[in-house]
């Protein structure tokens, strides 16, 4: 059974700069929720899978695992928010701040994913209603630091698996970046306040932007080469028949054989995840990818890989 997010009572946005420091955080905790199907109902209507840890302890801020694997339906990093907002309204309500909030994706064959463990600082926040997450990779040293006692990183022996629609197939494609509907930017709104206009959609193919900026991850590195690389993971992968779910893993192995950077390889990643790649709908509106879309705009980039519905 799944839940909305209730809107709670109404407050002033508290600003949570203490978040910075993990090492402030760390404090011993015990293991006081282990949700193998923890499931909240997106505003979208799309539904969000993962397993929920939350570690508490007195006089201190809980803290929430969240860990996904293929499958478990929308991307925890674009659900950060609404999953965060869920925790606290569901599990410590009475809490003045959310949990501090750490996810994780697991690859087919339970290892870690290329982005590894996510540390979500939340920028600001109404009551069960967490924004603006920045996200730091951190180590499992610091993990276990933070909590005190030992978490688990794997799905969980509930976990049970999403039953596959078989009316509908999905498949990597090449997409042509100018026909991008526009962004809605919901979360980098200084560096992305109002989506692309089409006049400087078509400016920035003439006159294309290359390079890294330090405002946000979506534009810390260039799309133009993580697209190339993209549109050669496809061809190889079509020529060797790679499966829809091991695409992802097939994308990181060029990568690393690549010598790509880090985060040219978490880029790429994020492209060839089923859960977390760009998704243009019939509509030209975006069941995910919007702001990964808005920065190749940006950029001028001519050609990506998106995930279509190809067929019923």
């Amino acid at each position: 059974m799944t839940d909305g997010l209730a809107s709670g009572p109404a407050s002033e946005p508290v600003r949570c700069t203490e978040l910075d420091d993990l090492d402030v955080l760390s404090a011993p905790r015990r293991l006081t929720a282990d949700d193998h199907m923890f499931t909240v109902e997106m505003p979208s209507g799309f539904l969000v899978t993962c397993r929920l840890q939350l570690f508490t302890g007195a006089g201190v801020r809980p803290v929430a695992v969240a860990t996904q694997i293929p499958g478990d339906g929308l991307d925890v990093t674009s659900a950060a928010e609404w999953l965060a907002g869920a925790v606290w309204e569901r599990h410590c309500p009475e809490e003045e701040l959310p949990p501090v909030w750490i996810h994780l994706k697991l690859m087919r064959a339970g290892k870690l994913g290329p982005m590894g463990i996510r540390y979500g600082q939340f920028t600001q926040t109404d009551r069960y209603w967490p924004q603006g997450p920045l996200f730091t990779t951190i180590t499992h040293e610091r993990l276990q630091a933070l909590v005190g006692v030992p978490v688990a990183m794997d799905r969980g022996t509930g976990y049970v698996p999403r039953p596959e629609e078989a009316e509908e197939r999905r498949a990597f494609e090449k997409f042509a970046v100018v026909r991008f509907a526009r962004p809605e930017s919901f979360r980098a709104q200084v560096c992305m306040p109002s989506g692309v206009p089409w006049w400087l959609r078509w400016a920035r193919q003439v006159l294309p932007r290359r390079g890294a900026r330090s405002c946000c991850w979506y534009h810390g590195g260039d799309w133009h080469a993580v697209s190339a690389m993209a549109l050669q993971v496809l061809k190889r992968a079509r020529a060797q028949c790679v499966n829809l779910e091991d695409m992802e893993e097939f994308a990181v192995a060029h990568a690393v054989a690549a010598r790509a950077t880090d985060w040219e390889t978490e880029a790429l990643a994020t492209l060839f995840d089923t859960a977390d790649a760009i998704q243009p709908d019939r509509e030209r509106r975006y069941a995910n990818g919007q702001h990964r879309a808005q920065a190749m705009l940006e950029a001028g980039v001519r050609r990506t890989v998106v995930l279509r519905t190809v067929g019923r």
